[in-house]
């Protein structure tokens, strides 16, 4: 007669760390600020259409970002985070075409992305409101942004000002395009020379020796 098969005993869940769950939490409360943003706009994504989505209290919210102000600061945080991931493996020692055309792609990528739209309405919407312009959140979103330029175009040598005029250009037209798809609604497409043009003026800006 055959002997029973030995049962297997299931192994015990690891139990996850604080840092695990805290950064659980954290990433529940920004995707949902982004969804509900995203589908509902900024004025009726309420704190509690945000914590219903997240299927976190308040107290959460409070606990890790001290209220709305700095779940929304946490928000443009995280997308600018995603924003130089795309960026990270870009290599600084090939061709400035190639770099420029990888550059503008991945950049396209982010702002034409449906986090991106959350973002630019929380900066249009809320954070530009005048008892928040004294922050010092734009002076290190600037200094993020420029961390990943002058990695990727270390070469440049462009006056500093110049340097800053270029990035503040990419960024308009970046997010320009990305305002005017979205006004034209589902299914706009921009068109491939509007992203070409955008890459021969980085081009020829950024070979210029003074």
């Amino acid at each position: 007669m055959a002997r029973p098969a030995a049962r297997t005993r299931a192994r015990p869940r690891r139990r996850r760390t604080h840092a695990e769950r805290t950064a659980e939490t954290r990433a529940r409360l920004i995707d949902a600020v982004v969804e509900s943003i995203a589908e509902l706009g900024v004025q009726r994504a309420t704190a509690q259409v945000i914590v219903a989505r997240a299927g976190i209290t308040w107290g959460a919210v409070q606990h890790h970002f001290r209220g709305k102000d700095g779940l929304l600061l946490a928000v443009l945080e995280d997308s600018f985070a995603r924003f130089a991931e795309r960026m990270r493996d870009i290599p600084p020692d090939v061709a400035l075409a190639e770099r420029v055309g990888l550059f503008v792609d991945r950049a396209w990528a982010h702002f034409s992305s449906r986090h991106y739209r959350s973002t630019f309405e929380i900066l249009r919407n809320f954070l530009g409101r005048e008892e928040h312009r004294g922050g010092d959140w734009r002076d290190q979103m600037q200094g993020a942004w420029d961390g990943v330029w002058s990695h990727i175009f270390s070469d440049a040598r462009l006056p500093r000002r110049r340097s800053l005029l270029l990035q503040h250009y990419t960024v308009a037209t970046l997010s320009g395009l990305a305002s005017t798809l979205t006004l034209e609604g589902p299914g706009a497409v921009l068109p491939k020379w509007e992203l070409d043009l955008l890459k021969d003026t980085l081009i020829r800006e950024l070979a210029r020796a003074d």
